[in-house]
């Protein structure tokens, strides 16, 4: 009796203080007097962190690089999604400041990660960065802080991986400590969405969690959506992107059976796109880029072996992205050999855009690196023009062809090169002078067919 007796009260103890641990963080959120930490101040955390700042919450983030720590306490972003002007504001009105020492961790309410996920060379997950903040917030655990993840990862990473390293210390989830997990959902070059306007997925471990990381969020969103579990938050993540991934493959099958055909997809996709529903466009490429949709699908295949279930559908639209930039350089090199009776191996080909996508410097993943790489296996020589992208940075994939600079499009320039490619179409670009001047034009984005200035010397690849 005495032993239950002490089971009762020690199980009521542990209510208790969750309870008020629980009770003084809600306050502190619901008052804008919570700390908030933001881990990785790159295209996710920077734009969090700045938002989170506006809602009126004190930040501190987090970064191990001295150089962007610097830059962001002077006012100066590094991000497009984030001016300088409001970077500055938040600065100078003390809601935001940019710290490399984690020890300040401890001083934090909320601490958000907002860290890299990317692929292994054999596309497996690498949750190094993860693992690694998550070791790095325990050192600095205390009780009553909220930690919520949003890296994009696999279903299970916030129970299976981040609460355990966090509860080594002792600490525990749901009664010293409160876990969630909330997918981040950008979109780079995007200028009708920011952070405040897209509705934000939630959810927590356990019911005290999940109203925590909802509360929180709600001082910052517009629109809060919470799900029932950490598990089914991350999976919401992995669906929107796997969504893009195979129907981006779709169209990108279709464009090679239908340009056999001789039809032009872009005519196809602009005509069924008026139907007013079951139908939404997709468009073709040159292949996947950024963080997201070329990689996160393959964080929900590999954990899908482990109930040994097959992924054959979303492994399928992989291969066809994936092949998508050596489709194009085998239509360039067709074109190059039936238009202008000289091999690829003898040409130079300029690449016009290196970042992943229109308008933006992101080139995360950019198939305009793989192309430069393909056309010089083929013996070619490849170099780029992009007005947001003046220098290709170090990548761990591409090595070979980093410190390469972006060449000036100019009339000269245009005519001594043997074919243009558009990768990317960005807004600031002549595609007049283009179309005036370059011998031959291979267009992945249509962009000349949009723009009315069809010409003999244009393909569509």
């Amino acid at each position: 009796m005495e032993a239950d007796g002490l089971s009762e009260l020690t199980g009521s103890t542990f209510l208790d203080a969750s309870r008020s641990t629980y009770d003084r963080l809600l306050n502190r959120i619901s008052t804008r007097a919570a700390q908030v930490g933001v881990i990785g101040l790159g295209y996710v955390g920077l734009p969090l962190a700045v938002a989170i700042a506006r809602a009126g919450f004190p930040v501190s983030g987090f970064d191990i690089e001295a150089q962007k720590v610097e830059s962001l306490n002077n006012g100066q972003s590094y991000i497009e999604a984030v001016t300088s002007t409001a970077l500055a504001g938040q600065v100078a009105s003390g809601r935001f400041r940019a710290t490399a020492d984690f020890a300040e961790l401890a001083v934090c309410d909320v601490i958000i990660i907002c860290v890299p996920t990317p692929l292994t060379k054999h596309r497996e997950p690498d949750l190094s960065f993860v693992r690694n903040t998550a070791g790095t917030i325990a050192k600095h655990l205390r009780l009553g802080q909220l930690i919520v993840l949003e890296s994009t990862t696999y279903p299970g990473t916030t129970d299976d991986v981040i609460k355990p390293i966090l509860e080594k210390t002792g600490l525990r989830s749901r009664i010293d400590f409160f876990l969630g997990f909330s997918p981040e959902r950008e979109d780079p070059g995007n200028r009708s969405f920011e952070v405040a306007t897209i509705p934000k997925v939630v959810a927590g471990d356990g019911t005290e969690a999940a109203m925590l990381v909802q509360a929180f969020y709600h001082g910052v969103v517009e629109t809060v959506v919470p799900v029932s579990t950490t598990a089914t938050a991350e999976a919401v993540k992995l669906t929107e992107n796997i969504f893009r991934s195979v129907n981006i493959a779709l169209v990108n099958e279709l464009k090679v059976v239908l340009g056999a055909m001789g039809i032009d997809i872009w005519e196809v996709i602009e005509a069924a796109k008026t139907k007013p529903f079951g139908y939404m466009p997709f468009y073709p490429g040159p292949g996947l880029g950024g963080h997201c949709v070329p990689i996160d699908p393959f964080y929900l295949t590999w954990k899908a072996r482990e109930y040994e279930l097959p992924t054959r559908f979303i492994e399928l639209a992989a291969e066809i992205n994936t092949a998508m930039p050596r489709h194009v350089v085998d239509e360039l090199a067709k074109a190059l050999d039936r238009r202008c009776g000289k091999a690829l191996s003898r040409s130079r080909i300029l690449i016009i855009g290196l970042a992943y996508k229109k308008n933006v410097p992101d080139i995360r993943e950019s198939p305009s690196l793989r192309l430069i790489e393909l056309i010089e296996e083929w013996g070619g020589k490849a170099e780029f023009h992009d007005p947001h992208v003046t220098e290709i940075p170090t990548t761990r994939e591409h090595m070979a062809i980093k410190g390469r600079r972006s060449v000036e499009l100019t009339e000269v320039a245009l005519k001594d090169f043997d074919a243009v490619v558009v990768a990317t179409d960005h807004d600031a670009i002549d595609y007049q002078a283009i179309a005036d001047h370059a011998l031959l034009i291979v267009d992945t984005r249509n962009i000349f067919g949009r723009l009315g200035l069809a010409r003999e010397t244009v393909v569509k690849a």
